[in-house]
C-alpha cells in the first residue's frame, strides 16, 4: 500500500506531482470496445489522417476462464453441436457462480463481426433453447451496430444468462455503504429494498434503524443488513407487494446484502469492523451533492484504499442542487480519485449502456470506480444504479472459492443473539470449507487459551432455511443451549481436526498513516484484524525508535485483554484518536492452551 494513503487521513490532502491518469474514463455505446487495447472504428468519412480505411475494432480475446463468450453465430446447430454448446454453458454459468454474459457477432480474437437481422434473430433463439437446457434464462443487455467493411447493417448483441445454481444457493454479493452523517445512506438503502421514494424527510430509512436513539436523530449508531434481489430475469425483488425476507430469497438468482454503516466519525470504530469483519466484495460510497467530500467522506475513503475494497460513487441529493453544483461535486471526487495515494479512473455513469459497462470493467479492473448522480426523493438516475448492480459480477472467480472450500472449516463469530425457543444465535462469516447443520465445531479461543465443543443445530442465510454453508458466504448458526456468556465476538469456530494456534504477541509490518508526533514503544491502539478488535501495546519497534508518518517499520504488538486466533499475511488496521495505520501480520507467538494468562501477566 502506498504510503501516500496517509494523505487521506490527515485531515486534507496535499498536491501531489500531477494526477495519476489523466482524464476521466467515458463509457462509450460500443460497451467493451472503450476498455479495450485495439483500434478504434471508423472515423465519420470512413477514413483515417494517412487517407486508409481503418481497421476493425476489437473486444480484449476470450479468455478461457471467467464468464464471458464469444459467439460469432449460432444458426441452426446441429444436435452434436448442440449438445456442445450446452456443455460449454453450463461451464461459463460455474465460472461466473450462476451468471455468464454472451456475446453474438464476435469471433474469439474478438473481432467485432456482427450478424444480419435474420442470423441474430436466429442466434437468440438458438441461446434461448440452451438456456432453457441447463435452466436459466436470458436477458439482452444492450445491441449496438457494426459497420466496419459492410453495406448492410450488422448488429452485436450482449445477452446475460443468469441461473439459479443447482443447489439452490444464489449468488450472494455483499455491498458496504460507507459515507459522512447525513449523505443520505440509510435512506438510499430504504428506498431500494422497499420500492417506495422517500418523501424528502427520510420516511424511507425508518424500517432500517435498529435503535430508539437512532430514529429520533436520525444517525445510524449499529450495522445493520438489508437485502435487493434480482430474479433470473433480471427483475427487481425486494420488500414491495408485500414480500417477506423469505419470498425475496426464492425468488431471487442474485442478491446484493448491503451493510449499512455509521457515518459518524464517534461511530468509527464500528464502521472499521464492519469492514474488516464482514468481508465486504465492494463498497458503495455516498457523497452529498450539496456538501461535496466533507467530514469523514476521506477517511471512508482512505479507508477502503487501505484494505483494498473495490468501491464505487454515489452523489445523492442531486434533486437539491443546481446542476452547477452537482457537476462541481463530480469534478472534486475525480481530483480526489485521480491524486497518487488513491490513483483511480474515475467513470461518470449517465446512460444506461454506461451502467453496464461500468459492471462490467469495474469486475475487470481495480482501478475503475464509476460514478452515479441519483435522488432518491425524485427517483432521478435510480434505475441506473439497479443496473449496474444488476450486472455485477462476482469479483472473485470460482477457482478461487473453490480451493477455499477444500479447506478446513473456520467461521468467524461477528454477532452474537439469544433467540426465544432456538437459544444461543452466532452471525458471522465462513471464511473457508463447508460447514453443515450438525456438524461438531470447536469455538475460541476463551479467556484461558482454550477452545470449547459445540453442535450447529441449524443454519440461516438472509433469514432462509440453509442446510449447507459455502466459503465466503455469510450466515447465522443456531448453537442450541450453548452457554452465550462463553462467548465474544472476535472468536472462531474451527474443525477439531485444525489444531488452532492463538497468540497474544504478533508482529506486523506496518505503514503509519497518521500520527500528530512520533509512534513509540509502549504505546496502545485498538488493533482490527478480521473480526478481531481489541487493544494491544507495542512492545517493540525493529530497527527503528520511532515512526513518523508514512513510515514503515516491523512492529512488535501485545494484546492486553485476552489472546486471539491470528494467521500469518491478514490484513491489519489500529487506530487510536486520529493516529491510524495498516499493514499485514508477518509472524505470531503461539501458545498452547492454559498458557494464556501466564502470557499476559494475569
Amino acid at each position: 500500500m502506498d504510503s501516500r494513503v496517509s494523505e487521506l487521513f490527515g485531515g486534507c490532502c496535499r498536491p501531489g506531482g500531477g494526477p495519476a491518469v489523466s482524464g476521466t474514463l467515458k463509457a462509450r455505446g460500443s460497451g467493451g470496445i472503450s476498455g479495450c487495447g485495439g483500434p478504434k472504428g471508423k472515423k465519420k468519412n470512413g477514413r483515417n489522417r494517412g487517407g486508409k480505411a481503418n481497421n476493425p475494432p476489437y473486444l480484449p480475446p476470450e479468455a478461457e476462464d471467467g464468464n464471458i463468450e464469444y459467439k460469432l453465430k449460432l444458426v441452426n446447430p446441429s444436435q452434436y453441436r448442440f449438445e456442445h454448446l450446452v456443455t460449454q454453458m453450463k461451464w461459463r454459468l460455474q465460472e461466473g457462480r450462476g451468471e455468464a454474459v454472451y456475446q453474438i457477432g464476435v469471433e474469439d480474437n474478438g473481432l467485432l463481426v456482427g450478424l444480419a437481422e435474420e442470423e441474430m434473430r436466429a442466434s437468440l433463439k438458438t441461446l434461448h433453447r440452451m438456456a432453457e437446457k441447463v435452466g436459466a434464462d436470458i436477458t439482452v443487455l444492450r445491441e449496438r451496430e457494426v459497420d466496419y467493411d459492410s453495406d448492410m447493417p450488422r448488429k452485436i448483441t450482449e445477452v446475460l444468462v443468469r441461473k439459479v445454481p443447482d443447489n439452490q444457493q444464489f449468488l450472494d454479493l455483499r455491498v458496504a455503504v460507507l459515507g459522512n452523517v447525513d449523505s443520505g445512506k440509510s435512506t438510499l438503502l430504504g428506498v431500494l429494498t422497499q420500492g417506495e421514494l422517500d418523501n424528502g424527510r427520510g420516511r424511507a430509512r425508518l424500517n432500517l434503524f435498529r435503535h430508539l436513539h437512532e430514529i429520533q436523530s436520525g444517525r445510524t449508531s449499529s450495522i445493520s443488513f438489508e437485502i435487493l434481489g434480482f430474479n433470473s430475469k433480471g427483475e427487481v425483488v425486494n420488500y414491495s407487494d408485500s414480500r417477506t425476507a423469505e419470498e425475496i430469497c426464492e425468488s431471487s438468482s442474485k442478491m446484493i446484502t448491503f451493510i449499512d454503516l455509521a457515518g459518524h466519525h464517534k461511530y468509527l470504530h464500528t464502521t472499521i469492523f464492519g469492514l474488516t469483519s464482514y468481508c465486504p466484495d465492494c463498497a458503495l460510497l455516498l457523497v452529498s451533492a450539496n456538501t461535496g467530500i466533507a467530514g469523514t467522506t476521506r477517511e471512508h475513503l482512505g479507508l477502503a484504499l487501505a484494505l483494498k475494497v473495490p468501491f464505487f460513487i454515489v452523489v445523492s441529493k442531486v434533486d437539491l442542487c443546481a446542476k452547477t453544483t452537482v457537476e462541481r461535486t463530480v469534478r472534486q471526487l475525480e481530483r480526489v480519485l485521480k491524486q497518487p495515494g488513491c490513483h483511480k479512473v474515475p467513470m461518470l455513469v449517465t446512460s444506461e449502456d454506461d451502467a453496464v459497462t461500468a459492471a462490467q470493467q469495474f469486475a475487470q479492473s481495480p482501478n475503475v470506480t464509476p460514478i452515479f448522480t441519483l435522488s432518491s426523493v425524485s427517483g432521478e438516475s435510480l434505475d441506473l444504479l439497479k443496473v449496474f448492480l444488476n450486472i455485477l459480477p462476482p469479483l472473485t472467480n470460482s477457482k478461487e472459492q473453490e480451493e477455499l472450500m477444500q479447506q478446513l472449516t473456520e467461521f468467524q463469530v461477528d454477532e452474537i443473539y439469544t433467540v426465544p425457543e432456538v437459544g444461543t444465535v452466532v452471525g458471522g462469516t465462513l471464511s473457508s470449507g463447508i460447514c453443515r447443520e450438525g456438524d461438531q465445531l470447536v469455538v475460541g479461543p476463551t479467556d484461558d487459551g482454550s477452545f470449547l465443543e459445540l453442535r450447529v443445530c441449524s443454519i440461516q442465510r438472509n433469514r432462509s432455511a440453509c442446510r449447507v454453508l459455502r466459503a465466503g458466504q455469510a450466515a447465522t448458526l443456531a448453537l442450541g443451549d450453548f452457554d452465550r456468556a462463553r462467548l465474544r465476538k472476535g472468536m472462531v469456530m474451527v474443525s477439531p481436526e485444525m489444531n488452532p494456534t492463538i497468540c497474544s504477541v504478533f508482529e506486523a509490518e506496518i505503514v503509519l498513516l497518521f500520527h500528530a508526533t512520533t509512534f513509540r514503544r509502549g504505546f496502545q491502539v485498538t488493533v482490527h484484524v478480521g473480526n478481531v478488535r481489541q487493544t494491544a501495546v507495542v512492545e517493540k519497534i525493529h530497527a527503528k525508535d520511532k515512526l513518523r508518518t508514512g513510515e514503515k517499520a516491523v512492529v512488535r504488538f501485545r494484546f492486553l485483554k485476552h489472546p486471539e486466533y491470528l494467521k500469518v499475511g491478514a490484513k491489519l488496521l489500529f487506530r487510536e484518536g486520529v493516529t491510524k495505520g495498516i499493514g499485514h501480520v508477518t509472524d505470531v507467538q503461539a501458545i498452547a492452551a492454559g498458557e494464556a494468562q501466564a502470557n499476559m501477566g494475569f
